[in-house]
């Protein structure tokens, strides 16, 4: 089966901290590596979101350029999540010119079929620069129901979509001074045309039952206040508009989340054009058997569910007013919206300014990745909000990955290693050592088939479970008190069986810890390649090949060379339990996993008590 496993794209304004990535990275991966291994055909995708007036800000107070500043975090970012073990099969950017490309041919499709409506609208100003404030970057009073901190595009608080000039007491969250608001001409996506369109396809994807109840429900009321929604922006830094009038307007430029949804489209064709096969993209977007699921946080339902689905309708001419699809051809909707909730920090938002933030790269440095990929999916916000604590992330750390998981690689290999050197074959079993083996075996029914319905806790859960029965099984099979010549049989069956066990739950864990799979197979004498890696590779722009790019010198991104994230992932070992190797050599193990100092906790508290965000 083709599976498409749209990641949402991280912001370039800044690095990105670990309540990013625990919304759209750690469950993307664990997904898409599960479901390699499951024998799917997976393309995960994803890149840098670039364009936006919060670039603009960002670059105006490092006083450089857009794109210098999307360049440096661009990289920074990949970086990242490189060194978190996710597995793109393209992390690319939308500065590119095979984006803007697409996202030009996708707009002049939906105008073609008249989902693209041109109106005057009442644009905000900031009075002291002149630069267009963006809906996000206005926040007043909700008409709706009162709450001081709605923002200029929806109230977070009851859910409604809203716009500036519908807030009470509105002000710019860049500098608190009241915006101006000016007549201007945009053009709007017509989703009232495309209202029973979207509830079609809505409806059947409620009636499927796998949707979170949380997306589902905030989906469906989007359903109730459909209205045009502003395409275009006054601002110089994005996508010009690919229409003859307004292409060549220096500050009239393609909204950032209309560009930034298409980025799925376009960054799995630039992956096709790279692989030498440029039409190979079809496999997972023109047929209706492949399936879609798009990760990213709860604040992102709305374009996912609603603004991209719109998009993809009226590229189609499926609404109301008809039309013909664009080259692109007939493009699948989301099989399903995989939307986290929040991820807050010792008890608070995440915030910068504040020091209420680690990022992800600080954490990398300090301690090892697969501890935070399994707090995040071990207790991250997967269906309601969650907090991160170092006082949870150290005992997670040092009672399930170290004392649980960790001691049970190296107690296994530790007495295979004394007693044995290597792998011992399986004599005669008893009952206890089938039913230890058949739980295990059995576990990856349970595990897989909760991480493919996006359960990741509980499957994790399950996964960790099953450590804790080999744990006991060691404890009531006590083989290191079988000393004797006359014990030696049953000694060596108990070892086998642990090792099949470790193996197995090596497998079964890898999607959620990918680095530790590789050192714990390493323990187990293999070559330390289980489950594949990804890597960073620097490559060259490229062209807009046949489809048109429309800009003026200087409004399009110019050739250059940056860096993707990519891998090779035909060689993920298969979802099932593989008999172990007898005879393979077993050295005396070294520990996986960190144990983490107790007073780590007070020292991180410490230091975001200080404002400290470093890693010195």
């Amino acid at each position: 089966m083709k599976v498409l496993s749209a990641v949402a794209w991280p912001y370039a304004n800044g690095p990105r901290h670990i309540g990013h990535v625990a919304g759209f990275g750690v469950p993307s991966d664990v997904f898409s590596r599960y479901m390699r291994m499951a024998g799917h055909d997976v393309l995960m995708v994803s890149g840098t979101d670039e364009h936006g007036t919060p670039i603009l800000v960002a670059a105006d107070e490092r006083g450089v350029t857009p794109m210098e500043l999307a360049d440096e975090n661009n990289r920074i970012i990949v970086e990242d999540l490189v060194g978190l073990g996710l597995s793109y099969d393209l992390f690319t950017r939308t500065t590119t010119r095979n984006h803007y490309a697409v996202v030009q041919e996708l707009f002049r499709a939906v105008h073609a079929n008249g989902y693209m409506i041109e109106q005057t609208t009442h644009g905000a100003i900031s009075p002291s620069t002149g630069r267009t404030l963006p809906d996000r970057y206005i926040e007043g009073t909700c008409p709706i129901c009162g709450a001081t901190d709605a923002r200029g595009d929806q109230c977070d608080t009851c859910g409604n979509q809203l716009d500036p000039t519908d807030l009470i007491d509105p002000r710019s969250r860049i500098n608190g001074e009241t915006p101006q608001f000016v007549e201007s001409q945009h053009f709007f996506l017509d989703l009232p045309a495309l209202a029973d369109a979207l509830s079609a396809w809505l409806g059947e994807r409620e009636a499927t039952g796998t949707w979170r109840t949380n997306v589902i429900r905030f989906s469906r009321g989007l359903l109730k206040d459909m209205r045009p929604r502003a395409m275009t922006r006054d601002i110089d830094w994005g996508i010009p508009i690919p229409l003859e009038g307004w292409s060549e307007e220096p500050t009239k430029r393609l909204y950032v989340w209309f560009d930034a949804v298409i980025g799925y489209l376009s960054a799995s064709i630039e992956w096709a054009r790279r692989t030498g096969e440029p039409e190979r993209w079809r496999e997972w977007w023109n047929d209706p058997e492949a399936v879609s699921y798009y990760f990213q946080g709860k604040d992102n339902i709305t374009f996912h569910s609603q603004i991209w689905p719109a998009e993809l309708l009226g590229s189609m001419g499926r609404g109301d007013k008809g039309g013909e699809p664009s080259v692109f051809g007939e493009l699948d909707l989301p099989t399903e919206v995989v939307a986290s909730e929040f991820m807050t920090m010792e008890g608070r938002q995440f915030s910068s300014s504040r020091g209420v933030v680690i990022y992800v790269r600080d954490m990398l440095e300090r301690y090892q990745p697969d501890a935070l990929r399994y707090f995040i999916s071990a207790a991250g916000p997967e269906t309601q909000d969650s907090d991160f604590t170092w006082s949870e992330f150290v005992t997670r750390t040092n009672s399930e990955l170290v004392a649980g998981w960790g001691n049970l690689v190296n107690r296994t290999a530790a007495m295979i290693a004394k007693n044995v050197g290597e792998i011992p074959p399986l004599g005669q079993t008893e009952p206890i050592d089938d039913e230890i083996l058949a739980a295990v075996r059995d576990g990856f029914g349970t595990v897989g088939n909760l991480i493919e319905r996006h359960r990741q806790r509980q499957a994790l859960g399950e996964a960790m479970r099953l450590v804790g029965e080999v744990n006991a099984y060691v404890s009531r099979t006590e083989p290191f008190k079988l000393k004797g010549d006359d014990q030696r049989e049953r000694l060596l069956t108990i070892l086998h069986v642990l090792a099949q066990c470790v193996s197995d739950l090596n497998l079964m864990l890898s999607p959620f810890l990918p680095h530790a799979s590789n050192r714990v197979d390493a323990v187990l004498g293999g070559d330390g390649t289980l489950t594949p890696m990804p890597r960073i590779e620097e490559v060259e722009d490229i062209d807009a090949g046949d489809l048109r790019l429309v800009g003026g010198e200087g409004m399009v991104p110019p050739v250059r060379s940056y860096p993707i994230i990519t891998g090779e992932y035909s060689d993920f070992p298969r979802w099932e339990s593989t008999p172990v190797r007898v005879g393979t050599p077993i050295a005396k193990p070294a520990g996986v996993f960190t144990k983490l100092d107790p007073e780590l906790v007070d020292q991180e508290l410490a230091r975001m008590a200080g404002g400290s965000t470093d890693a010195s």
